[in-house]
């Protein structure tokens, strides 16, 4: 698939209220637009995709996908069988019963080791690794709603991404799985939205340019 590089990211929008509306409302239309099926060749194109451009790393971060979302279970379930190591998130609350705090990963060990944590998100069984295991990743996968071209993410709302890429290598590449028309020229950000590197579709994968943070 062909590879585009866009040097000239956007300037970012200022906090505000009008921002953080613009967001809600885009969010909201993406999702009501994911409730159409994908069809399955697409689904299958695209995680073929992610898988190739995988392949080359040892340590892998994504998330179990929810619902709509493209699927990323074809893709962990592949990398698995691959000997990949995989990071899940960790959101459920803690053995003790305290609510998490902090960004949590812990190793995919089947799906047989997953149970259902907060809002019902498969997360793995396996002993929680704490945020800074995220370092030990070269590829990250984040969830994700739209993209730009020039590396701006529309998270799901919850900023848990932008809390975590904090502890990523700086080296570390960070993508995101999306539908093609989720592709934007421009997306509202704020200060705290971190950047990624790399978007697929199920027709194409764009590189991006992602400023220094």
């Amino acid at each position: 698939m062909p590879e585009t590089r866009r040097p000239n990211p956007p300037a970012r929008a200022s906090d505000d209220a009008g921002v953080r509306a613009g967001k809600a409302e885009l969010r909201a239309a993406i999702r009501g637009a994911r409730r159409s099926p994908e069809p399955a060749g697409a689904r299958r194109a695209r995680t073929q995709q992610a898988l190739t451009l995988s392949l080359p790393h040892e340590v892998i971060a994504l998330y179990g996908s929810v619902r709509n979302e493209p699927d990323t279970w074809s893709l962990i379930d592949a990398l698995a069988g691959a000997g990949r190591t995989l990071l899940l998130p960790v959101l459920g609350r803690r053995e003790d019963g305290t609510v998490r705090r902090h960004p949590d990963w812990a190793p995919f060990a089947g799906r047989d080791a997953l149970r259902a944590g907060y809002a019902g998100i498969a997360e793995p069984t396996t002993p929680p690794l704490g945020a800074d295991a995220l370092a030990e990743a070269s590829l990250i996968w984040c969830a994700a709603l739209a993209a730009t071209p020039a590396g701006d993410r529309l998270g799901t709302g919850g900023g848990w991404y932008d809390r975590a890429l904090a502890h990523a290598a700086s080296q570390a590449v960070r993508g995101v799985l999306l539908r093609d028309d989720e592709v934007l020229d421009r997306l509202p950000v704020e200060s705290f939205d971190r950047r990624i590197d790399l978007i697929v579709t199920p027709v194409r994968t764009l590189r991006t340019v992602r400023a220094p943070e």
